[in-house]
């Protein structure tokens, strides 16, 4: 008989999962500076910020498909910053968030991997004897 139940995270995912969290924090807030500073319009401030802050609620309950999205659409912020790089070559509040892209995808792959293996492994061990 098996037992639902909270499986605590192992070193390496909690450093992946801190890393996340940095990362996704630093790219929200450098596009919320940037739309500030160039003071954009506020159907840009939507398109820059609601697609991070969509996966918010999925992050804060764990849930590793809500990671697994969130990865793929940190890959429109990456080319959208590559291709600001190019154009702009010192801007550093655009180096700052691409570091902080490949980053959130990193972590987030990796805390995917490791996450889900720790809870492959909680669930395959039966808790206590069903009595």
């Amino acid at each position: 008989r098996y037992r639902v139940k909270r499986v605590q995270r192992g070193t390496t995912s909690a450093i992946a999962h801190g890393l996340l969290w940095l990362a996704w924090t630093v790219l929200l807030l450098q596009q919320v500076v940037d739309a500030w500073h160039y003071q954009l319009p506020w159907i840009i401030w939507l398109v820059k910020l609601v697609p991070l802050l969509i996966f918010l609620p999925g992050m804060l309950r764990d849930r590793l498909r809500t990671y697994i999205w969130l990865c793929f659409v940190s890959l429109g912020y990456f080319v959208a910053l590559v291709e600001r790089l190019f154009a702009l070559p010192g801007d550093i509040p655009a180096a700052i968030a691409t570091v902080a892209v490949v980053t959130l995808f990193i972590a987030g792959m990796m805390y995917v991997r490791w996450r889900a293996r720790e809870l492959r492994a909680a669930s395959a061990t039966p808790i206590g004897s069903g009595d």
